[in-house]
């Protein structure tokens, strides 16, 4: 082979191939940790539009979200943990928590959900 043929070859090394290996089995893995949280907060968001769609007074609605919750398996929030304020003639149930994701030793992933019943974030 001459020179000329030879620069031409492109490709990756095996160390650069273990490393983007290493990188991805790392985000495969904090993946694994975030899907489940991000499936609780869709639930949890769910779950309020519907207890403030039903309406009611205060410990209706909370009552409500209670049982949605048991029904959807959502252990983060109770009836008790949830916010729930009139906007005019509205009821607007909102939320907010963090969740902590250990990822290794004092490592660890925060993640700061809020919703409301209301279009939009509050």
């Amino acid at each position: 082979m001459n020179t000329a043929q030879r620069s031409s070859q492109r490709g990756i090394s095996f160390f650069g191939l273990l490393i983007l290996g290493i990188v991805l089995a790392l985000l495969a893995i904090v993946g694994a940790r975030v899907v489940p949280t991000a499936t609780e907060y869709m639930a949890i968001n769910k779950a309020v539009k519907k207890a403030a769609a039903e309406g009611g007074t205060v410990p209706e609605i909370r009552a409500s979200f209670d049982r949605t919750a048991s029904v959807d398996y959502i252990t983060t929030l109770t009836g008790k943990d949830i916010d729930i304020t009139k906007d005019g003639d509205k009821v607007v149930v909102s939320f907010a928590y963090d969740k902590e994701i250990p990822l290794a030793g004092p490592a660890f992933l925060l993640i700061k959900y809020r919703g409301s019943s209301a279009s939009g974030y509050r």
